[in-house]
């Protein structure tokens, strides 16, 4: 691996409220030999982890809908966001945090999950990197309603529909989460469903 040609010249914490928005001032030298000083905004809020939950007999999927801030203030009219299961790792390892969150916003307990990739989302501004999974899921496996946490003020919709449907709906336009348009492309690419 090539030495880094980056220096880290002074960082500034412009906001540590919900997670942490930093400036950095770097020095990066050219291809030409010549450095460049410059200065970006990098917001930290951890690495994730996110999932999606297939049945292979039923061809169905797990997704959920929940109020996304962001998107409203962008001009998602409702600021709803219908997405597959996602979470930040807190610490723990991608497979614990994903089946945590697994259980939490679906109400499903899975027996096992499979990595599939991981990816950075948005590299020019947020520094995590999100780890790719997916779940076969059962009926059996469902040990509570989800809806995710109160305490975490989570007001999660949990929402099964068929291969079809989700993919007819990245069309049309209603699912327009990155991330879950990724891990169903995936499937169908892949021929799982």
């Amino acid at each position: 691996m090539a030495k880094s040609k980056t220096t880290i010249l002074r960082t500034d914490i412009l906001s540590d409220n919900w997670y942490t928005l930093k400036k950095i001032t770097y020095q990066r030298e050219k291809s030409d030999g010549t450095t460049e000083t410059h200065s970006r905004e990098a917001y930290d809020r951890g690495n994730g982890a996110v999932i999606l939950l297939y049945n292979r007999a039923s061809r169905r999927v797990i997704l959920t809908r929940q109020f996304r801030l962001p998107t409203f203030i962008n001009g998602n009219p409702d600021g709803m966001l219908i997405e597959a299961c996602a979470g930040l790792l807190d610490k723990d390892q991608p497979e614990t945090a994903i089946r945590r969150e697994t259980e939490e916003e679906t109400g499903y307990r899975l027996s096992a999950v499979e990595k599939i990739f991981e990816a950075y989302m948005s590299p020019g501004s947020v520094t995590e990197i999100l780890y790719f999974f997916i779940a076969e899921y059962s009926s059996d496996m469902k040990v509570h309603e989800g809806g995710g946490l109160a305490e975490e003020d989570e007001n999660i919709e949990v929402i099964e529909l068929s291969i079809d449907r989700a993919m007819q709906m990245i069309e049309s336009g209603e699912i327009k989460d990155g991330k879950t348009i990724m891990l169903l492309q995936y499937i169908k690419l892949k021929n799982i469903l």
